[in-house]
């Protein structure tokens, strides 16, 4: 169809004669289209086109002659002067059913003029009718337990049960629900309040309750208290308060099985601040640190929300796992969601799931919505669509009760305000992770995770993981392109470019722009030479393997999949010698993307360069990865930093093949920055995420609501002009029509959707079109906090959905407001709208069009828009939104191609915002740490690992050493003698001899008849000190020391056994400092 399009265009715009052969070619692509659309829509077989059809040239009708054509157009007058007679006709029996329309429309205007009369009447008399509220909150609180499971009425779901030991004057009470186990014990009781009551009044009627009928049946019930509307659930199960947690809301109720698994944790649960970890799963010390502090948080502290702060590549899902056997053998969490924003990551925290536990039933939601687990694992999409889920006895499938936790991989402000109703919906722990920096998150992440601004539950960044030697870190380097940063200007190009500029064919209608911005680069404009030097850049200072014959695995990071073809295209032209397949492009459009993903993740196999769009940003871990090259600019620090993330994982032996020498592992990876990202990041400038944009219908109503209450200023609202949702013959009847419009739409949300229940009494106030009389300021900010973002399914132009005709009511329903409260933007719209009538006067042979021509002409004039009412522009709106769509869209801008010379400017090293540019401590580290593990012989290495005092003259030898040897440079050394000092730097790297060491604790054991326990915590601070080579007093009170003592040694021992304990630690730090007493 595209090539009949162009065909076309070119005999309209173009002065040449078509061609025979073009015309034919046209009709041969319009019959395989034609034959494509019958096949494929004909609802009769016997109708459908036969295989074999083909395109017939000698069927094609050849000119007439002159005496033929005369004769044809006189048939032709023929008919259409009989057609205009049957037109005519037809006006004239619409126009009398339009006048019986006008008829019927005065007279129901009539009737409720006088219904509305009736009512003012009628409220002047006191109403005592009881509507039985009691009955209505009942029936919607029966249907949440129904959803849970319950019958209502039941041996196991009693109502109006009679509760003895009450503090009443008789002594008796009256729950209005108890749950019951099979084994005859309460699990829960329900305390109902009236609709108009809140829910909290109730909340010591219920503990009252739960007080007699665990004096009772020695089991303390959970309490709920609700009034149909809101529910709270208050599990209290330890008068003491250290256990349960306070009142808090809750969707609905629990199953009998979930309510008996919370009453069963009462004695399950096991302190997670002793209770191990298993550390074949995690065991590095800051990711049992943080399992330490999600404990803390869970545990100690009863708070039901963590987050942590992990940088890409540290093991936040390994971590996870962690946590999550924790909780599940402590008796913490059965069911567990982990949830993500893409379906790789859902495939690879599954597999880490599986692989790390094969014991506990695992399932992605993608594979299978009916699979049965304890861990599933879903996209936030998926999740969303399976809770309003029910079988055939109307239970929920996922109940608000069915997760113990809920994992939130990327927890950022935009997942909540896309998705925050899935974990306002279930009932549980909370974690959220994060590889975005903790000063970089956005205030309102630790606001939803009840935590102070920028103190995450823990936290362990980029920066320290490079310290600690678990990743490499970045090397950044910006790389200014005058193009990509100022886009082309036609008055700065050469005679040259300018003619290649003009010949170039920029739109299908022909225009030339002199200018294109840097938007449009790589967009719409591909440069040659602008691709042509950042792969120049690329190849020449990127990192290099193999001897440096072969550039290191490198991501190049495009704007879009065309501009990812054309880099490969054009590294191609630059680098034959690959024979197209060094650089390849994987998207998710590449058919066979898996396997060019799997064949770029092995080092010996091509690709070495990766043109990703999108798809690489995150879920993929390729150690070999050195260079990564940012070609499009990113707006999100939470994918930037995962697109870092990238390039730090570990690789030995990447430059060599000896697995010990740090000088021939990886040690950083180079970061080419094309697009200004690091200035932008490092400025502070506010990054997209958490801006959630308003849908097309949400913007609808929220202009309807604008207009409603900008004509409630202007006229006095009066029920008696109410002339319905059809009525727009005044401004009091777009008034009314408008609010049926907006209290339809609310009619439409259905309280059994899990997003509209928790303003279902909002929904029921505006459901009576009584309350649309008037809107006040209170009404116009629930109405938009509330309604307006929820599903409904009412639409009170169904008969045509498209979306091109609900912009066009965007844009009618804006105009009839800047009509009322002036403004610039009516003359902007009236312009558009203007523009759209004088396209479809162009279109008048199309019937629809046709119908409506006298308005369109009018509204493309001037004329009609002097005296236009409101009434006129919502009667012209509701005629035009249906054949808007007909507009032929703006020229098209069609991609062009150029070869114009490119400007490299000053290529600059960069600081990435948290990892400085300076001293190379980490390199150090690691040239440092294989140094001394090969020359453990050393006098100076041979002292500090056995614990004998060092000298200066020691230390001065090893410095000597670091200098000849290019372990470090002057700048280096003089970064370590400050602190921590030369001596216990070395020891942290080459750790001590664990005889020496035991020797050092020997005497404190000797002095002291130390307990079991005692010893236990001795020989772990050896096991410490043997690795990290000393030990000050205070990280006794941190880290794997807490899993044995919670308080600290405190716990353990006395105050002269403490101070034996640091005097043990001055001496060794003091063994490896020079003495002035030392020989």
């Amino acid at each position: 169809m595209d090539l009949v399009r162009r065909l076309g265009n070119d005999a309209v715009h173009k002065s040449a004669p078509v061609s025979p052969t073009s015309a034919l070619t046209a009709l041969r692509e319009l019959f395989h289209s034609l034959y494509w659309v019958a096949r494929t829509y004909t609802r009769q077989p016997e109708h459908r086109p036969a295989p074999a059809l083909d395109f017939d040239t000698a069927a094609v009708p050849r000119p007439l002659s002159p005496q033929a054509r005369l004769k044809k157009q006189a048939e032709l007058k023929a008919e259409a002067e009989a057609d205009a007679r049957r037109y005519k006709q037809q006006a004239k029996e619409l126009e009398r059913v339009l006048e019986e329309n006008d008829a019927r429309a005065r007279e129901i205007a009539d009737l409720r003029r006088q219904i509305e009369l009736a009512k003012r009447a009628n409220t002047q008399i006191q109403d005592t009718h009881d509507y039985d509220e009691q009955a209505t909150r009942d029936a919607f609180i029966d249907i949440l337990l129904k959803e849970a499971g319950w019958t209502v009425g039941a041996s196991d779901c009693t109502t109006e049960y009679s509760i003895a030991g009450m503090q009443t004057a008789s002594g008796n009470g009256r729950a209005d629900y108890v749950l019951w186990s099979d084994d005859g014990k309460p699990l829960a009781v329900v305390e109902a309040k009236r609709t108009r009551r809140d829910p909290r009044d109730g909340q010591q009627q219920a503990k009252l309750y739960a007080d007699a009928l665990e004096a009772t049946y020695n089991r303390r019930p959970v309490i709920f208290f609700t009034n149909g509307y809101e529910t709270h659930i208050w599990d209290d199960w330890n008068k003491n308060q250290s256990s349960g947690y306070p009142p808090r809301p809750i969707s609905g109720f629990l199953t009998k099985e979930q309510l008996l698994w919370r009453i069963q944790q009462r004695a399950l649960r096991r302190s997670l601040t002793t209770y191990p970890t298993d550390l074949n799963i995690a065991g590095r010390p800051y990711q049992l640190r943080a399992i330490k502090r999600v404990g803390e948080t869970f545990d100690r502290e009863r708070m039901r929300q963590a987050l942590l702060v992990m940088a890409t590549g540290t093991g936040k899902t390994r971590t996870t796992v962690a946590l999550v056997d924790q909780l599940s053998k402590a008796g913490w969490a059965k069911n567990v969601l982990f949830l993500a924003d893409r379906e790789a990551l859902v495939v690879q925290a599954t597999k880490a799931f599986k692989e790390h536990l094969p014991n506990t039933p695992v399932a992605s939601l993608l594979d299978d919505k009916n699979a049965s687990a304890r861990v599933f694992v879903s996209t936030y999409q998926t999740m969303m669509n399976q809770i309003d889920v029910t079988d055939s006895a109307g239970r929920r499938r996922f109940g608000p009760g069915h997760f113990d936790l809920i994992v939130i991989d990327e927890a950022h402000r935009s997942v909540y305000a896309k998705y925050g109703e899935i974990f306002n919906y279930f009932d549980s722990l909370l974690l959220g992770l994060t590889a975005t920096p903790k000063d970089e998150i956005d205030r309102n992440t630790y606001k939803l995770f009840q935590l102070e601004d920028g103190v995450p539950t823990d936290s362990y960044g980029l920066d320290e993981a490079v310290a600690d030697g678990y990743l490499v870190p970045p090397r950044a380097v910006k790389v200014p392109l005058k193009i990509m940063e100022h886009g082309i200007r036609y008055a700065e190009l050469s005679e040259e470019e300018r003619a290649e500029w003009d010949a170039k064919e920029w739109t299908e209608d022909g225009q030339v722009p002199d200018a294109v911005g840097r938007g449009d680069i790589n967009k719409y404009v591909f440069n040659e030479d602008t691709v042509d030097k950042m792969l120049e850049v690329l190849v020449t200072q990127g990192h290099r393997v193999q001897g440096g014959d072969r550039l290191g695995k490198t991501i190049i990071f495009a704007k879009n999949n065309e501009h990812a073809h054309f880099i490969e295209a054009r590294y191609n032209a630059n680098y034959p010698q690959g024979a197209g397949h060094t650089a390849r492009v994987i998207t998710y459009k590449e058919t066979y993307r898996q396997t060019l993903i799997e064949d770029f993740s092995n080092p010996a196999k091509d690709p070495d360069i990766a043109i990703s769009v999108d798809m690489l940003d995150t879920g993929i871990d390729v150690p070999e990865v050195v260079n990564l090259v940012f070609a499009k600019a990113v707006f999100s620090k939470t994918k930037f930093w995962q697109m870092i993330g990238r390039g730090t994982r570990l690789r030995p032996a990447l430059f060599g093949p000896d697995e010990t020498d740090p000088a021939q592992a990886k040690q950083d990876f180079r970061v080419f920055d094309f697009c200004g990202n690091i200035d932008f990041f490092n400025s502070e400038i506010a990054g997209t995420e958490g801006r959630q944009t308003a849908s097309l219908t949400e913007r609808i109503l929220s202009t309807q609501l604008d207009l409603l209450r900008s004509l409630d200023r202007r006229i006095q609202p009066d029920p008696t002009r109410d002339g319905g949702p059809d009525d727009i013959g005044t401004e009091h009847a777009v008034r009314w029509a408008l609010a049926h419009r907006l209290n339809g739409v609310i009619n439409g949300m259905s309280p059994d959707n899990f997003l509209v229940r928790p303003h279902r009494r909002a929904v029921e106030v505006y459901a009576d079109f009584t309350t649309w009389h008037r809107i006040d300021d209170d009404a116009d900010a629930e109405i938009r906090e509330k309604l307006i973002k929820l599903p409904s399914a009412y639409d009170p132009d169904a008969d045509d959905r498209r979306e091109d005709a609900k912009r066009f009511d965007l844009m009618a329903f804006r105009l009839q407001l800047a009509a009322l409260e002036g403004g610039k933007e009516f003359t902007k719209l009236r312009q558009k709208i203007m523009d759209i009538a004088d396209d479809l006067l162009g279109k008048t042979n199309i019937p629809a069009v046709a119908e409506h021509a006298g308005l369109l002409d009018g509204l493309a004039g001037d004329e009609w828009w002097q005296d236009a009412t409101l009434p006129m522009l919502e009667d012209m709106r509701r005629k035009v939104r249906g054949i808007a769509g007909l507009v032929d869209p703006k020229a098209k801008r069609k991609i062009v191609y150029t070869d114009f010379e490119d400007e490299l400017g000053e290529i600059t090293e960069a600081e990435l915002r948290g990892m400085p540019v300076g001293t190379d401590e980490q390199r150090f580290r690691q040239k440092a740490r294989a140094y001394l593990l090969r020359h453990d012989d050393h006098p100076s290495v041979r002292k500090l690992r056995n614990v004998e005092q060092i000298t200066a003259e020691d230390l001065a030898a090893l410095e000597e050493v670091f200098l000849a040897e290019g372990i470090a440079s002057p700048e280096d050394l003089d970064e370590v003698r400050g602190a921590p000092g030369l001596g216990l730097f070395v020891r942290g790297l080459c750790g001590l001899d664990r005889r020496a060491t035991q020797l050092v604790f020997a005497d404190f054991i000797g002095e002291h008849q130390l307990t079991p326990p005692q010893i236990d915590f001795v020989e772990l601070i050896i096991d410490v000190v043997v690795k990290r080579g000393f030990l000050h007093n205070k990280d006794l009170y941190e880290g794997p020391f807490l899993d044995r003592a919670p308080g600290g040694p405190d716990d353990l021992f006395d105050d002269e056994q403490i101070d034996g304990l640091f005097v043990a630690f001055m001496h060794l730090r003091s063994t490896a400092q020079p003495s002035a007493l030392a020989a």
